[in-house]
């Protein structure tokens, strides 16, 4: 039997797995719905294991070369005054902005790049039918035999919605946030900018490597139902709901007529009690999503990659593989997944001394005595998986 695996998605998660199996000798084909690789996208950060498998792939120089050069994080007030500030090359450990940030288009295309010789791409067609043994049926007509089937789409897989009916029990964080690039001007400097507006409402500003700055807006409360609304009904939404939110706003809604990577999220995390269904498994998002709120989306997709990779060239048969793959990985989702649902409302105060409490706190956390606690709780070492067990990842490849 030939061993090919289908991964369906050009995600970091496929990507990263499609490099690892195509490098140890699979037929690897990529599904993808888009009719072409897509860039775009917000501030990413790898951390900790993530950057180590970075490294073994001889990619973790090139994506700090095409890192965002975001230098730390500061909240400011009204009149942007910074209130307070977490600078990178001051924090033990790593803070609020890691040593890594990247935009997502930009990891993704940098590993797709990587990939594209170790793999096919099949853009603009997606799994229209997967069953247990790995029997494809796409929605471009063709059916095809798999020994596995990754499936690697993000928060709102539809192929996983068919083959795990009625599972995916989505936890809702209260928080909404629309991501989009704006025009850059000369007073935007190299940090993550935060401001912070009365009625649970935040204005961020981020820099990137392309000249332009990326906005942010986040509103705190309970809003599922926004997840279906076009994009004409989202942005008078904002338009309305930030009007008279002060700072920067005007300028970030006047951003929204020109836009044309508005992305709107009401985040919510994917909640599944299996990753994996005969020869077809789950990965990235589409498994576990985290929400930003836990910060390591990018590094869990990547280790995950990796893992799964690992565990299916490691020999033995496919579900067993799969299951070791989850062993792997369940401890550090469920640290990920951890964030308590008070984190959201905590950092959006609804009143103005609420705000003047975070800014107090975010404060003390700031000096030099606290540095060292504050760099672990934004990025200490977590329950990470040991990927020395994959390291001759070049052999035998599990079809029985």
């Amino acid at each position: 039997m030939p061993r090919r695996i289908l991964i369906a998605g050009a995600s970091i998660a496929g990507t990263t797995a499609a490099w690892w199996l195509g490098r140890a000798g699979v037929d690897v084909t990529v599904v993808e719905r888009a009719p072409a690789f897509r860039d775009g996208g917000q501030n990413v950060d790898v951390r900790g294991v993530g950057r180590a498998v970075l490294h073994e792939m001889g990619l973790e120089r090139a994506a700090l070369d095409r890192g965002t050069g975001e230098g730390g994080t500061a909240w400011v007030d009204a009149a942007g005054r910074a209130r307070a500030r977490f600078m990178t090359g001051e924090m033990e450990g790593e803070g609020p902005t890691a040593e890594l940030e990247i935009l997502r288009g930009d990891l993704a295309r940098l590993l797709y790049e990587a990939t594209t010789e170790h793999a096919a791409f099949r853009f603009g067609d997606s799994i229209a039918r997967a069953e247990e043994d790995g029997t494809v049926a796409f929605v471009g007509g063709a059916t095809e035999r798999y020994d596995a089937v990754i499936v690697a789409e993000g928060v709102g897989s539809a192929t996983r919605e068919r083959v795990f009916p009625g599972e995916n029990d989505s936890r809702w964080m209260d928080l909404t946030i629309a991501y989009f690039t704006i025009p850059r001007t000369p007073d935007d400097d190299r940090l993550w900018r935060w401001y912070n507006a009365p009625g649970g409402r935040s204005v961020s500003l981020r820099p990137d490597s392309h000249g332009t700055t990326r906005a942010m807006l986040s509103i705190h409360g309970p809003l599922p139902e926004a997840q279906s609304w076009d994009a004409p009904r989202q942005k008078a939404f904002l338009r309305e709901r930030f009007r008279d939110a002060g700072w920067e706003t005007p300028r970030v809604l006047a951003g929204l007529d020109e836009t044309d990577d508005f992305y709107f999220d009401v985040l919510r995390q994917v909640r599944m009690p299996r990753w994996s269904r005969g020869r077809i498994v789950l990965t990235g998002d589409a498994a576990w999503c985290a929400t930003p709120l836990a910060g390591i989306g990018a590094t869990l997709a990547i280790t995950g990659a990796r893992v799964l990779a690992g565990e299916l060239t490691r020999g033995g048969d496919v579900p067993g593989a799969l299951a070791a793959y989850e062993r792997a990985m369940r401890p550090m989702v469920q640290q990920a997944q951890g964030v308590p649902k008070i984190a959201p409302r905590l950092m959006h105060p609804r009143t103005r001394a609420g705000i003047r409490l975070l800014h107090a706190a975010l404060r003390a956390a700031s000096l030099p005595a606290v540095r060292g606690v504050t760099g672990t709780l934004f990025g200490g070492r977590r329950d990470e998986p040991d990927l020395s067990r994959y390291e001759d990842g070049r052999v035998r490849m599990a079809v029985r």
